[in-house]
């Protein structure tokens, strides 16, 4: 794949990006050089390779999951207008 000066004049515009003429030829040789490099890491063979987080291997921190109510309802409600039970009421949106 290829970038020309007039898809890169077109994404500048899409991207509302001021972009004189002289910048534009400048930018169609740097987006073919960073296009080849991508196209290069792609016929790297990377069957069988974990993907990675980090640079250093890392276990992920984890806690359990676990449904609690808080132990604190009351708190919960505590600000709301209107409560039932530790519930909150709210008007009727649908008739």
């Amino acid at each position: 794949m290829s970038v020309d000066l007039a898809t890169v004049k077109r994404v500048a515009r899409l991207a509302r990006i001021a972009v004189s003429e002289d910048e534009a030829n400048r930018m169609v040789g740097e987006l073919n050089g960073i296009l080849g490099f991508v196209e290069q890491l792609s016929e790297v063979n990377v069957d069988g390779v974990e993907a990675m987080t980090s640079v250093t291997p890392m276990a992920m921190k984890k806690r359990g999951d676990e449904v609690t109510d808080g132990n604190k309802p009351a708190d919960v409600v505590a600000n709301a207008p209107v409560t039932d039970h530790n519930f909150f009421l709210v008007p009727k949106v649908v008739e």
